[in-house]
């Protein structure tokens, strides 16, 4: 991993009321230390952003689960770069396989809004996964380099650092078999070579990859052992504070 700072991103998804994000703050916060070599980013529903962005500090980032690619206008349901910026946002999650699965968002569509991002100031956590079918065909290599080239098409040299990517098996998510750390930092692996031949070495070296999909407490561990890793983009793991803040600190267990 080298000098890239981890980070830990928790994907709310369509969970939790003012209430219960409330709580879960009082709990996450006072298990953090006064000193954290991790950047923590929570996604929460749109419902939550005022409320969560008070608690936006050093410690916590806000990202977004989604984002529009135009700047206004008649798109009922959905929300600008511009909105998100004026929220406090500094992230936001592009290409999820729910996205592209539930509300067929394809490769084209994933660029537009990285470029959006880009525009507006905003960092994206690039998503990208293969399904178990793609898997067992042999292909996941082919998917993951069509899912960087052209999620990240015409994206300007001096955008690539910004850029957070999230590796997530489709077949891992949310279905408590993770993918082995190994075999894991070979794709993550595969994910960085595939970024140099985009933005150059130098630059891909830089980027951080997460993995992500049925990532545990008692998992983690085996996952930041390994050189290519640099944190992870958490679900169901992150709604629980106790749990998201063992992840948080796998790297430092001494500190929980």
């Amino acid at each position: 991993m080298g000098l890239r700072t981890p980070v830990f991103a928790a994907n709310w998804k369509m969970n939790k009321t003012l209430k219960e994000a409330s709580l879960f703050f009082e709990t996450f916060l006072n298990l953090l230390p006064t000193k954290l070599d991790a950047e923590i980013i929570v996604c929460p529903s749109f419902t939550l952003f005022h409320s969560i962005s008070s608690c936006s500090s050093q410690k916590i980032k806000l990202g977004a689960q989604n984002i529009f690619w135009e700047k206004e206008g008649a798109y009922t349901g959905e929300i600008s770069p511009v909105m998100l910026k004026d929220s406090g946002c500094q992230y936001v999650i592009i290409g999820h396989s729910e996205r592209r699965k539930y509300f067929a968002e394809t490769n084209a569509i994933v660029n537009k809004k990285i470029l959006a991002a880009f525009e507006y100031g905003l960092k994206p956590i690039l998503c990208i996964g293969e399904t178990l079918e793609e898997m067992e065909k042999g292909i996941t290599r082919q998917i993951l380099a069509e899912q960087i080239k052209e999620g990240l098409f015409r994206t300007a040299q001096s955008d690539f650092e910004k850029l957070i990517m999230a590796y997530e098996p489709v077949w891992a998510i949310g279905t408590g078999k993770a993918d082995s750390p190994q075999q894991s930092n070979e794709t993550i692996r595969f994910i960085r070579e595939t970024l140099s031949e985009l933005c150059g070495i130098h630059t891909a070296s830089k980027i951080r990859i997460l993995y992500g999909g049925s990532v545990k407490p008692n998992n983690i561990k085996g996952f930041m052992e390994q050189s290519e890793i640099d944190g992870a983009l958490v679900g169901g793991a992150s709604l629980n504070p106790e749990d998201f803040a063992k992840l948080v600190l796998s790297g430092d267990p001494a500190k929980f």
